[in-house]
């Protein structure tokens, strides 16, 4: 059946103020269920996806198979690569804590310092940006602060500092799942925008170890080991600028690896720096009184599923954690290595994966038997929706002016393949049994039981909004702010991520919006305040400081906030957490929009926005 042409109209119901209000619905659902009802995320997202899909039909006159397909094809991308990726992700970490590899990982980065300064630095932040990048679902906050309490770190302080340190690293958390997301839903090269993202984040990793020292002690016992500032956040810095630009300097796209290479070469240059180089003067401890603060609470409502779900996933995170402050026999460089060789292994297998993708720039890698990558039209959308008028190029003709909508299944070069080919190459030469095997899967397929739905739906929302034209309706709203706009880009990522709790969900929810917005501003600003960057380069710096401002919602989102509690076993204190972070978060935030700002108005800044 031939489906007629869907012409997107921005004002559907004849008032732009009115037809906004009705664009936003979806997403104010999303915010009650979330927040107010404190329904669970992929229940929320469920919600928030049927009543976008029954505004585009009813409201924006959408035929209703064509919404119901652009759910399933936001679910399927949500599925392969992005769940893919954070299930291989998971599949990996758990094989190394099942074979009790990653207690020796974690051993041999806790007793390097005893000054609690230091400490903060070396697990809170670099080991802390290693387990985003492994993991990712708040695991940071939870196992580096269960590591500073039983160091002896004040359990709500270690809390504090997981938060702020749980931050700049987020972007390429889960193997790069949120620019994986972004690009899916604004159609920008996730390379490109991995590049926006390294000429930003690095400053934030500069700043991060810094800020959070100080929130445990003066300014001058924070300035007092400045040299492990340096080395701890320059060395992240100038590391997680490599991963994310290498591909513009001829090399393979390996971006993927930018947080836990990142935080593995960080941790090993202020490890070695600390035992050759440099040690504090005096080590800082908090005062004895304050150790044992904050370890009991009052009960909460354990009806509650933000607080039940986190208390399940620290119990799985730190299922072998017990005894974390034990004395061990000291650790053999072998056993080390060892630990550590699943991860050089998935960095081995990522790199010939981006070799690969970029083989696959001239089309599908003939494999013999399968192509490496099938697109195929998604039934009654492929080129069947046209964008409204005031969004198509002036040049624009035919189907230039119509949106494509193809299931791009990627399964050799998805990051979620290698890693995978990694766990199971681990597996063999770690020799676990089939009973560990098998608890292996058992236990990750149970973690995924709800990230995978909530980004699954949310990418299901996202799409529904964006062909519908209702993302569309919002963007031109939010242009109005004019020249504003970059630094607010920042704060609508930050409560993107508030609402839903990750930095790939609300570069699902917002990124479509962003690119739209851009474009509206650019259209009107374009010769004046933004004539140093060309359309393409202000949708990349605008839709990137959707992510990169979003990362300091992470530190007040629900789930963040319940699992720094249950970590440091503090439930029933997640309000006077909350009330400790929340504006720190904002001013990172608004240190983000500012520097987004810079960059889109003033040269030489601008040359930082890639081409």
């Amino acid at each position: 059946m031939l489906w007629a042409v869907y012409v997107q109209n921005l004002d559907p119901l004849g008032n732009r103020l009115l037809s906004t209000v009705v664009a936003g619905l979806p997403v104010l659902v999303l915010f009650y269920l979330l927040v107010g009802r404190r329904w669970l995320a992929p229940w929320a997202g469920a919600a928030g996806a049927i009543t976008a899909v029954l505004l585009a039909w009813l409201a924006y006159d959408m035929p209703l198979a064509m919404a119901s397909w652009a759910f399933v094809h936001g679910m399927t991308f949500g599925l392969l690569p992005i769940g893919w990726t954070v299930f291989a992700a998971m599949l990996l970490y758990n094989t190394t804590l099942i074979s009790g590899q990653f207690s020796i990982i974690r051993r041999s980065i806790g007793g390097l310092s005893g000054d609690a300064r230091v400490q903060a630095v070396l697990i809170g932040f670099c080991f802390g940006a290693f387990m985003e990048g492994a993991a990712g679902a708040g695991s940071p906050v939870a196992i580096c602060g269960a590591m500073l309490v039983g160091l002896g770190v004040p359990p709500f302080q270690a809390a504090v500092i997981c938060l702020i340190a749980n931050t700049s690293p987020v972007c390429f958390g889960g193997l790069g799942v949120p620019i994986l997301t972004l690009s899916s839903v604004t159609g920008l090269s996730g390379d490109t925008i991995s590049i926006m993202c390294g000429h930003q984040l690095p400053i934030l990793s500069c700043l991060i170890p810094l800020y959070m020292v100080k929130t445990m002690c003066t300014w001058r016992e924070t300035l007092a080991i400045w040299p492990a500032l340096a080395v701890g956040g320059g060395s992240f810095a100038l590391a997680q600028f490599f991963f994310a630009t290498a591909h513009a300097y001829g090399l393979p796209p390996i971006w993927p690896l930018t947080d836990i290479c990142g935080a593995i070469l960080s941790m090993a240059c202020l490890a070695a720096f600390l035992k050759f180089v440099w040690k504090p003067r005096q080590e800082w401890r908090f005062p004895q009184e304050q150790v044992g603060a904050g370890q009991t609470a009052e009960p909460v409502s354990p009806a509650d599923p933000n607080v039940v779900q986190a208390e399940e996933q620290v119990s799985e995170w730190l299922a072998n954690g017990q005894g974390l402050a034990q004395r061990f026999e000291p650790l053999q460089t072998r056993q080390v290595l060892r630990a550590w060789m699943p991860w050089g292994l998935m960095a081995l297998f990522l790199i010939l994966s981006g070799i690969a993708r970029q083989m696959e720039k001239q089309g599908p890698l003939d494999l013999g038997v399968v192509p490496s990558y099938w697109e195929v039209p998604v039934p009654t959308l492929h080129k069947r929706v046209e964008r409204a008028e005031r969004l198509v190029p002036p040049d624009a003709v035919g189907d230039e002016r119509k949106e494509a909508a193809l299931f791009k299944i990627t399964w050799l070069t998805a990051p979620g393949t290698p890693v995978f080919c990694a766990a199971l190459l681990s597996m063999v030469l770690l020799r676990l049994s089939p009973a560990q095997v098998l608890a292996v899967f058992r236990k990750t397929i149970y973690q995924m039981r709800i990230p995978i739905p909530t980004i699954a739906c949310m990418l299901g929302l996202s799409y529904v909004t964006k062909y519908a034209g209702m993302d569309a309706t919002l963007g031109v709203a939010f242009a109005e702010t004019g020249v504003l706009y970059p630094f607010f880009a920042a704060m609508l990522g930050w409560l993107g991520v508030f609402l839903t709790g990750t930095d790939a969900g609300s570069n699902a929810l917002f990124g479509s919006l962003q690119k739209i917005t851009a474009t509206e501003v650019w259209n009107t600003h374009g010769s004046t305040a933004l004539r140093h960057l060309s359309l393409e380069q202000a949708q990349t710096l605008i839709c990137t400081a959707n992510s990169t401002g979003g990362v300091m919602g992470k530190m007040i989102d629900a789930q963040s906030i319940c699992v720094a509690t249950a970590g440091t076993n503090q439930v029933g204190r997640e309000a006077d957490i909350f009330k400790a972070v929340i504006w720190h978060s904002v001013l990172l935030a608004c240190v983000v929009g500012l520097m987004t700002a810079v960059q889109a108005f003033l040269w030489p800044f601008t040359l930082m926005v890639p081409k």
